[in-house]
C-alpha cells in the first residue's frame, strides 16, 4: 500500500529512525540487523532474518517488521510487531507501529487501542497522537480526534501534520469558524517546503472567498501560487476573488495565463477543458460560472456555463452562451443564452457581443432562472 500524505487520500509515513529503540535490549542478531536497517538493506533483512523458527528479541522482529513496513508489505509488518509485543509488551514503538500498520490497512477500530496502549506507555511523543487522531479521523470519531490532535500540537516538537488534520476534522464537524481559526495556526506552524502549507493556504482562500473576505483570499491565493507557480487551479480561484469584487482587470490576466498553459497542453481533467471564474447564490442554490477555451465562429459550441447546484451538490440545470453561427448572420451577435434542462434543449431570445459585459450575462441568466426556468425547476 502506498504510504502519502494524508491530505492526499492515506496516512503520513510516522517512522523516524532512531527515537524507538531506547528500551530495548542489545544482542548480537540485533546489531547484525540494525545494521542492515541502518545501511537500508531491507530485503537482506527479510530474506535473511525473517524465518518462522527463530526465536529473536522483540527489537529484532521490530526490525525485521520495519523492513516489510518500508517494502509496503503492511500484512507482514504487522505480523512482526505482534511477534515484537509478544517479547516485550511494554515498548511503546511496537504498539504505534501495531496502531499505525492497522490503520494503513483500514482497520482502524482496533488501531485505536493499539495507539492509546502506546500512548499508555509514553505519552510524550506528538506523533503517537497524531496517529491517534489519524485513526479517530478515519472512523468518523471527529471529535476524539480533534482532541488528539490539540493533545499533540502541545507536546515538544509537535508534528506539522497534526495542525493541518485539526483544521481538516473542524470542517468534517461542520464548524467552519474552527475550521478557518485552526487553518491560519497551520499555516504559521507548518514550513513553507511541505505540501500541507500548501493545500492550508489554498483552504484559507476557499474559506475568505466564502465569506467574501476578499483580500484575505486574495493574499493566501497569491502566496501559494508565489510558492508554487504551476498550480493553475488557484488561478481559477484567484480570478473568482476577482470577479467577487467585480475587478475584471486584474483577473484577464490569470484568465490568459490558463489559455496559454491549456494551448501549452499543461492543464489535466475538467481543467483541460473550461475554468470556473465566478459563483454566485440564487435563490440559497449556488450557481458556478465556467468559462471553455474554444474559440472561433464557424460552428456552434458552448462558451460560458452556468450550473445550478442543488443542496447535494447536484446540477439542476445548465445555463450556456452558445457561439451561434446563425446568430452571428442574423443578429450581429455572438452569443445567445441556452438552457439543457431535463433532456430538453431551449434557446432564449437574450443575444450578446464578443466584447459583452459579464455583469449583462449575469443579468441574462439569472433573468433565465427566474422567469424563464423557476417555474421547471420546481416541478
Amino acid at each position: 500500500m502506498k504510504k502519502t500524505n494524508f491530505l492526499e487520500g492515506t496516512f503520513f509515513i510516522y517512522f523516524l529512525l532512531g527515537i524507538f529503540f531506547t528500551s530495548f535490549g542489545q544482542d548480537k542478531s540485533m546489531t547484525e540487523i540494525q545494521s542492515a536497517y541502518e545501511n537500508e538493506n531491507f530485503e537482506l533483512i527479510i530474506s535473511t532474518y525473517a524465518k518462522e523458527d527463530e526465536n529473536y528479541s522483540a527489537l529484532d522482529y521490530f526490525y525485521i517488521g520495519m523492513a516489510y513496513y518500508i517494502n509496503e508489505d503492511d500484512e507482514n509488518c504487522l505480523k512482526y510487531m505482534k511477534l515484537s509485543i509478544e517479547k516485550d509488551s511494554l515498548e511503546p514503538a511496537a504498539h504505534f507501529m501495531k496502531g499505525v500498520t492497522q490503520s494503513f490497512l483500514g482497520d482502524f477500530e482496533n488501531a485505536i487501542p493499539s495507539l492509546n496502549k502506546a500512548i499508555e506507555l509514553d505519552s510524550t511523543s506528538s506523533n503517537y497522537y497524531s496517529a491517534l487522531g489519524d485513526a479517530l479521523f478515519n472512523n468518523k470519531n471527529y471529535i476524539d480526534a480533534v482532541e488528539a490532535y490539540k493533545t499533540s500540537i502541545n507536546k515538544e516538537n509537535p508534528t506539522e501534520r497534526s495542525f493541518a488534520m485539526l483544521a481538516q476534522s473542524y470542517l468534517a464537524l461542520n464548524d467552519s469558524i474552527n475550521a478557518l481559526k485552526y487553518l491560519y495556526v497551520a499555516k504559521d506552524n507548518i514550513s513553507p517546503t511541505n505540501d500541507s502549507y500548501l493545500n492550508t493556504l489554498y483552504n484559507i482562500g476557499l474559506f475568505e472567498y466564502f465569506n467574501k473576505n476578499y483580500e484575505s483570499a486574495e493574499k493566501a491565493y497569491k502566496e501559494l501560487l508565489r510558492i508554487s507557480p504551476d498550480d493553475f487551479l488557484t488561478y481559477s480561484k484567484l480570478i473568482q476573488v476577482y470577479y467577487g469584487v467585480k475587478d475584471y482587470d486584474k483577473a484577464e490576466p490569470y484568465r490568459q495565463k490558463l489559455y496559454q498553459a491549456q494551448s501549452n497542453k499543461k492543464l489535466e481533467g475538467y481543467l483541460g477543458d473550461m475554468f470556473c471564474f465566478d459563483q454566485f447564490y440564487w435563490n440559497g442554490k449556488l450557481v458556478q460560472a465556467f468559462e471553455r477555451y474554444e474559440t472561433g465562429d464557424t460552428k456552434l459550441y458552448y462558451k460560458h456555463l452556468f450550473f445550478l447546484i442543488d443542496d447535494k451538490g447536484e446540477i439542476v440545470v445548465k445555463i450556456q452562451s452558445e457561439n451561434s453561427p446563425i446568430a452571428i448572420q442574423l443578429k450581429e451577435a455572438k452569443y445567445v443564452l441556452g438552457t439543457d434542462f431535463k433532456g430538453t434543449h431551449y434557446n432564449w431570445n437574450i443575444w450578446y457581443d464578443e466584447d459583452f459585459k459579464y455583469e449583462d450575462m449575469k443579468k441574462g441568466v439569472i433573468y433565465i432562472l427566474d422567469n424563464e426556468l423557476k417555474t421547471l425547476i420546481k416541478e
